[in-house]
């Protein structure tokens, strides 16, 4: 039996959120960029103890704040890069898709008052900072199987040399590193760390680029659609599938060893 990825209209009762995959270049001369992860609490919900990007749900003032400062794009998208840029200052004290540079006390102000606030625009007013959402690649847009579904914008920002001040917000994650997406994978093949279906698969598409010049490239040649693994029954047994034409070197997974969130 083969399965269909034709398009369908997304459920009703989706969830919409973002994540952002965050470039530095490797400490090693010559070495694959390095990644940005954090791991879950094993309290929360969703992807309980799993290596992920940082990220979060989409809320309503990302919207209200994407239609000030993106008004010629779509809302959802626009939402989901404030929400990226939020969620990534939330959860790890890192500030993307900033023009200028800030110091780190100033950016650590920054954290602590999106903190009390809960939304990213009193924080700009506050902090005088002027954001550039357009700095954020969108490179894939996955949505979960299950009920109540996220609905995942995924985005590539660059650091560069990637010298920065973080710490986990020790709530929703409780530790963060740095590591080439090879590495990550190769710590979950030897039973250090795991990672949910989406991200497994983002990471071993991630792993093929040796720049993020080169990811960037990859973004632009596979524009992103909507994702939604389907079940392939096969003679070996069900392997949860993706289509073969976004740039994903693996598209199919035997459900025996798929990580749920």
């Amino acid at each position: 039996m083969t399965a269909s990825h034709a398009p369908t209209d997304p459920p009703e009762d989706m969830v919409p959120a973002a994540t952002v995959v965050i470039f530095r270049r490797s400490p090693r001369p010559g070495g694959p960029p390095e990644l940005l992860m954090v791991k879950r609490a094993p309290k929360m919900r969703f992807a309980a103890g799993a290596l992920v990007f940082p990220g979060g749900r989409v809320d309503a003032e990302d919207t209200t704040l994407a239609r000030r400062l993106l008004p010629d794009e779509d809302d959802a998208l626009g939402a989901a890069r404030i929400a990226a840029i939020r969620e990534t200052l939330e959860e790890t004290g890192l500030l993307i898709a900033n023009p200028v540079a800030v110091s780190p006390q100033a950016v650590r102000e920054g954290r602590e008052l999106l903190l009390r606030e809960g939304a990213l625009a009193p924080v700009l007013e506050r902090m005088g900072w002027e954001l550039d959402p357009g700095r954020l690649t969108f490179y894939a847009h996955w949505c979960a199987p299950g009920v109540r579904p996220f609905d995942t914008r995924f985005f590539l920002t660059d650091l560069g040399r990637g010298q920065v001040d973080i710490a986990v917000d020790e709530t929703e994650n409780t530790h963060l590193f740095w590591a080439s997406a090879r590495d990550t994978l190769a710590l979950c093949e030897r039973g250090e760390g795991r990672v949910i279906f989406p991200t497994r698969r983002n990471l071993e598409r991630l792993a093929r680029h040796g720049s993020f010049a080169d990811a960037r490239a990859d973004a632009q040649a596979h524009p992103p659609r909507r994702i939604r693994p389907v079940i392939q029954k096969r003679e070996d047994g069900d392997w949860l599938t993706i289509p073969t034409d976004l740039g994903y070197p693996v598209c199919a997974e035997a459900m025996a060893s798929v990580q749920r969130g």
